[in-house]
């Protein structure tokens, strides 16, 4: 374990120590002089060299430590390789207890591998639906320090695995028993809001978008559209934006685009200096009706032809709506079922660094238990002083 200041500009703070200093030794003694009449006949004697003296050594101590401590307190001090090494075991939702002969299940420190990590208690099943089993292996494996062991319980057949084995930084004690786990309930698919932004000259095209929009909808619900003319506002990052116009694209527009949004321009629109699209969705002769590329976090998409039948007689066919909605919203992929024994974890992957343990809450804790200290003693300090 090694300590560590995360500001230790903040040391410099150390020069408060002065203040108690000087003041204990610039204050007076609180003790009265007191004049008697026989003392002006006293032969006066050179007084006594005066020497540096502390009073109160202990409050004095007190509260320079108490000062010291704030100043550490406000370095940020923590501590490198605090975290416990022991055994971690976890075991997938599904699977009983009972049956899994293992000593961290018996001592209650076996966890489930489900979000969270919450204990495994005896009586006490996880309720749980589908979980991305392969992702909080993954996540485990990241957060558990350097040298844990760590092991892995899970039955014969696996939910939540993709495409990928995990490969951990760490060997896996990999179990398998018998058992199931839950399959989990379907996901609903959202529906896509879209936001429609047109001059005049590409009004005619904009009819075809809000039909798609509406054939989303069940039966009866209006389509979700934002429309617009160009100098509206730009909807929020979580719809998709239609710019149906020509030129060049306003800077506004791509930093929208830039900072996670997504946007389909028109065929007459031009793209960003250096940008380099891919075709996206192709016509029977393998002709790009669309073509997308990545704009910093979000994605820009721009029609190849005008959104007029003569030009793009796609518009007219029956699946339309259901390409258009796979180009904004590609399908996303359930958790897959896999083998236990195929879908071992393999080694060989990136380990992460550890968080240092914050120890501030602790120094808080101590500051909090010497002021309570120092107070009794001034107080203390006072009645002995008080006439």
């Amino acid at each position: 374990m090694m300590p560590a200041l995360l500001l230790p500009a903040a040391l410099a703070g150390l020069l408060a120590l002065l203040i108690p200093l000087v003041i204990h030794i610039a204050r007076r003694s609180e003790q009265l002089p007191t004049d008697f009449a026989a003392l002006r006949w006293l032969r006066q004697k050179p007084k006594p060299r005066s020497r540096l003296r502390f009073d109160e050594w202990l409050l004095l101590a007190l509260r320079l430590a108490l000062l010291a401590l704030v100043v550490l307190w406000l370095s940020h001090p923590v501590l490198f390789g605090a975290a416990s090494k022991q055994a971690y075991v976890t075991l997938a939702p599904g699977l009983d207890p009972v049956v899994v002969n293992d000593k961290a299940l018996a001592d209650g420190r076996a966890h489930w591998l489900a979000p969270g990590y919450p204990r495994v208690e005896p009586g006490k099943p996880i309720m749980t639906d589908a979980i991305p089993l392969a992702s909080l292996v993954r996540q485990l494996d990241a957060e558990l320090p350097q040298g844990a062991p760590l092991t892995i319980i899970v039955p014969q057949m696996i939910q939540g695995a993709d495409a990928e084995r995990p490969h951990l930084s760490r060997k896996v004690d990999w179990r398998i028993v018998p058992g199931a786990m839950p399959a989990g309930k379907p996901v609903p698919v959202k529906v896509p809001s879209i936001a429609i932004r047109a001059d005049a000259g590409h009004a005619a095209g904009v009819r075809y978008l809000n039909a798609a929009a509406l054939a989303w909808q069940p039966a009866g619900k209006p389509g979700d559209v934002d429309s617009g003319p160009l100098t509206a506002p730009l909807p929020s990052s979580d719809k998709i934006l239609f710019w149906m116009s020509a030129g060049s694209l306003p800077e506004v527009l791509q930093r929208w685009i830039a900072q996670g949004g997504q946007a389909i321009i028109a065929s007459d629109a031009l793209l960003p200096q250096g940008a380099m699209p891919a075709p996206l969705w192709q016509d029977d002769l393998a002709r790009p009706l669309v073509e997308a590329m990545p704009i910093g976090k979000g994605r820009l998409l721009r029609f190849t032809r005008p959104l007029q039948p003569a030009q793009m007689p796609q518009l007219l066919e029956a699946d339309f709506p259901v390409r258009l909605r796979a180009l904004i919203q590609p399908p996303s992929i359930a958790p897959q079922r896999a083998d236990a024994a195929a879908y071992a974890p393999l080694t060989g992957g990136r380990a992460y660094p550890q968080s240092p343990a914050d120890l501030r809450p602790w120094l808080a804790l101590l500051i909090a238990a010497l002021l309570l200290v120092e107070r009794w003693f001034a107080t203390r300090r006072k009645r002995a002083i008080a006439p």
